[in-house]
């Protein structure tokens, strides 16, 4: 096949058959197709599209360009994927609790992306805790304790990895196509017989707008039970922060508050919904309602917690993490309360803002390379409907030094918005499904 015949059909609005598609899949992957015609074939999927087929014939290819994984386990490999967020730390809940209930997840997940944080960086904030290990470890650590969270080796969907970087480069990201076929690529070479997708909507989510996040759910929805994967996803809410800490060592904190049961909060009721689909999905639960009910159970009876400190000691932190968490998380040099500079009820946040706030504290990274500082970030963040009385803390800031705490200051008392009887978000606004 001719890479410059496959652009050129494409680019006139034509269609392009499996074949086709795995061609470039595999060209992108070796290296035959140039980051040239690779960025010619982004844009002309970008302008025309490539169809529900097309999506899941590429979907598939860049799946298939690396190592896909296998199992025999006794019991169902599922798994969880978000578009990204602010303040979201699901997975670090969610994964153990799936394993307490019998589930086997093998989370192959990324680091922070512009304004949102990444689950290895809030892993890795934990002491000791080493996210990158072999295939057999992998294994190993899911066979043993039900979960493992660790970063794609460079041989899970190559193609995908090539295309990414020049997506980047090239005005092509938007594509629902393409990141349809990329997230899907990565999460299905892990061996997967269920998947829910959380696809965030409002002002910290890539897709701002209700209609756009819906739309990139059901191809996300689609295309994954094309390629022979159950899969569900849920729209969910990010004009705020879903846990009331955005950062990599705060948002553990909120993580093993809710793994020691405390499960009255948005972000323990989000892991029980995105948990319920999973054992429902897996035939662990009668019902998505049932399989939230039993996530719940994990988070208060203790179960989730232990299978949280088997999997952070086999990846190489503390042996008993929900005894020492406390003293072991790295601390910030200065504190720093965030005033409301009038009182009223708060109407609006700008997700977004804030989350570009713990970037530039050193939460995040500016360029590829920077080293993250895992203590710094926001806490307590006040959320929308919220009375406050001018005065009263709307967040508390941790930063490395004062310079960078009185300048993350002023981004975040920017970031809220005051008005009478605000309009609070709903936490989940639609369920998806085939």
């Amino acid at each position: 096949m001719d890479a410059r015949a496959i652009i050129a059909q494409l680019r006139d609005g034509g269609s392009l058959s499996a074949d086709e598609l795995t061609w470039v899949a595999r060209g992108l992957a070796s290296g035959e197709v140039t980051d040239a015609q690779a960025g010619a074939f982004a844009m002309a999927v970008l302008l025309n599209g490539i169809g529900n087929d097309g999506r899941v014939a590429l979907t598939e290819a860049m799946r298939d360009s690396g190592d896909v994984l296998s199992w025999d386990l006794p019991g169902p490999v599922i798994d969880k994927h978000s578009t990204g967020g602010v303040g979201d730390c699901t997975s670090l809940i969610l994964a153990p609790a799936l394993a307490a209930c019998g589930a086997y997840v093998p989370m192959i997940s990324g680091r922070g992306l512009g304004h949102t944080g990444g689950t290895l960086d809030k892993l890795e904030a934990i002491p000791g805790v080493q996210t990158e290990v072999s295939e057999d470890r992998f294994r190993q650590i899911v066979a043993d304790v039900g979960c493992a969270i660790v970063s794609a080796s460079a041989d899970v969907a190559p193609a995908d990895k090539r295309l990414y970087a020049i997506r980047d480069i090239t005005g092509t990201v938007e594509s629902i196509d393409l990141i349809t076929a990329s997230i899907l690529s990565k999460k299905l070479a892990a061996g997967l017989e269920g998947l829910v997708l959380d696809v965030k909507t409002g002002s910290g989510a890539f897709m701002e707008s209700l209609e756009a996040a819906e739309k990139l759910a059901q191809a996300l929805v689609t295309t994954a039970n094309g390629a022979g994967c159950p899969t569900t996803a849920l729209v969910t809410d990010m004009s705020q922060p879903l846990a009331p800490s955005a950062g990599n060592a705060v948002e553990v904190a909120d993580c093993m508050k809710a793994l020691s049961g405390d499960v009255d909060t948005p972000l323990a009721e989000l892991t029980c919904a995105l948990g319920g689909e999973l054992l429902a999905a897996g035939r662990l639960a009668t019902d998505a309602e049932a399989g939230g009910g039993a996530i719940r159970a994990t988070l208060t009876d203790g179960r989730a917690m232990e299978r949280f400190d088997q999997m952070i000691a086999a990846l190489g932190g503390p042996t008993a993490i929900s005894e020492v968490w406390q003293d072991v998380l790295p601390k910030a040099a200065v504190t720093v309360d965030v005033p409301a500079q009038s009182g009223g009820q708060i109407a609006a946040i700008d997700t977004k803002a804030l989350g570009l706030a713990v970037v530039h504290l050193g939460g995040g990274r500016l360029k590829g390379g920077d080293v993250i500082d895992p203590s710094v970030g926001l806490s307590n963040i006040a959320r929308i409907g919220a009375q406050v009385d001018e005065g009263v803390p709307l967040a508390q800031i941790y930063a490395a030094n004062d310079d960078q705490a009185n300048a993350a200051a002023k981004a975040v008392s920017a970031a809220f918005s005051f008005a009478d009887d605000p309009e609070i978000p709903p936490l989940i606004y639609k369920r998806v499904s085939a």
